[in-house]
């Protein structure tokens, strides 16, 4: 099987293929093809990579290129975790909308749309070039934000490709953390938009959780509150935070000393010193400093149950077709799917919380305008996409915001001019 990870220059890299070390006896991956733009990272972490294997016994074919074809072809699956523009576009992304009292973040909100912006057609070029190469290869999307750039690729390529997110085990985690319980003890039905998610029917051996179950579960997500959390009655993504937060978490974003993206700068300098060193065989413990842990085993969850054909219930970023019944069907949810060699298929979502329904509805109609505004390169779909935004909305701040961002990430939107109203 040959396996290839796109943006291979990322620091959670090793964690891929931790995973694989792990899973050797099941899944049989015999070449790693790591593949970046960025030389000087994708030969440090090519090294690197094979060090980590060959201290844990693990005999496989890792080599780096910068040639796209020679990554793609034939690969059974492809991990794509790019950041175009890298973190300095993404301090921008961050900064730019704080500036207009709204929230700086690189998924959610204004910045998130820009990141979106930059990304989905390099993400469409690759969508093209995999047909050509590889057209049975399945693409495992974890380049951000997931949601809308999945849906690019599902309504503009004929593609396969699966989106994750690691959020799709947080409830998970939160069960093992705060009470020892095992992964496969839990279940739940899982509903929305990538970092937009709202859990509910939450069972342990199959009955439901208690009152008291659910209030720790509800207390360890404690970016949203507990208190939230059992006013919806219902558990929901950390990313929650900023629609039921927001003027809270905008005055915090604007009183820190610095931004994430700065943040994530400067520990990468860390991180990757580790990494370069030529004596060294093991994942740095600055990279666990990061967050975004669990990414690596969704994804070879996916390949496993796809390449093994075993039927695998998992939470993925798919095409609605119904599951969700007040959306469209070409928009793309995050919701709870059966997995096997077939691919994916949607579990329709009888109940959807109540109070959660309109903002899933809201941000659903930002995220499908934004996406038709990244392909065709239109402001003025770029401004409807804002005004449709729960946390943008007003005219006046949109008139100014949005020629600052473009300015901002001018060099990565061909698709874009600034001069064009349409």
């Amino acid at each position: 099987m040959k396996f290839t990870i796109l943006g291979a220059g990322s620091s959670y890299t090793p964690e891929l293929l931790d995973e694989m070390i792990v899973r050797r006896e099941s899944l049989p991956v015999d070449e790693l093809v790591l593949y970046d733009i960025d030389e000087k990272r994708l030969e440090i972490m090519t090294g690197f990579c094979r060090r980590y294997s060959a201290k844990r016994g693990f005999e496989i074919q890792i080599r780096g290129t910068k040639d796209l074809d020679d990554a793609l072809y034939g690969a059974a699956f492809v991990d794509t975790q790019i950041r175009v523009g890298g973190n300095r576009q993404r301090v921008k992304d961050e900064k730019i909308p704080l500036k207009y009292g709204l929230i700086g973040q690189e998924t959610t909100g204004a910045g998130g749309m820009m990141k979106a912006f930059r990304t989905i057609p390099v993400m469409l070029d690759v969508a093209e070039h995999m047909v050509k190469d590889s057209p049975d290869g399945w693409i495992i999307n974890y380049t951000n934000p997931a949601g809308l750039v999945t849906e690019a690729v599902t309504r503009y390529s004929s593609a396969n490709i699966a989106g994750f997110c690691s959020g799709g085990i947080f409830p998970k985690m939160w069960a093992k953390q705060s009470m020892g319980i095992d992964y496969s003890r839990v279940q739940y039905d899982y509903v929305g938009l990538n970092h937009l998610n709202f859990i509910s029917n939450i069972t342990i051996d199959g009955r439901p959780v208690t009152e008291e179950e659910f209030d720790t579960l509800a207390r360890t997500n404690d970016d949203v509150g507990a208190d939230i959390q059992k006013l919806l009655g219902c558990l929901t993504s950390p990313y929650l935070q900023y629609y039921y937060k927001t003027g809270q978490r905008v005055e915090e974003l604007r009183k820190k000393p610095q931004t994430r993206g700065e943040y994530v700068q400067e520990l990468e300098k860390t991180v990757f010193a580790g990494y370069a060193d030529p004596e060294n065989a093991d994942i740095p413990e600055a990279l666990y400093k990061r967050g975004g842990g669990g990414y690596s085993e969704v994804a070879m969850n996916f390949v496993n149950a796809v390449y093994n054909n075993i039927d695998t219930e998992m939470v993925v970023n798919v095409p609605n077709r119904g599951a969700v019944s007040f959306l469209p069907d070409d928009g793309v949810v995050e919701i709870n799917c059966l997995v096997n060699r077939r691919g994916m298929s949607p579990i329709h979502k009888i109940h959807v919380p109540a109070p959660c329904w309109g903002l899933i509805a809201e941000v659903k109609n930002y995220e499908m305008l934004a996406v038709e505004a990244a392909v065709e390169g239109s402001v003025t779909k770029m401004k409807q996409a804002l005004l449709a935004h729960p946390l943008v909305r007003e005219y006046s701040i949109v008139e100014k915001l949005v020629p600052e961002l473009l300015e901002g990430s001018k060099e990565f939107l061909p698709q874009f001019h600034l001069t064009q109203t349409s």
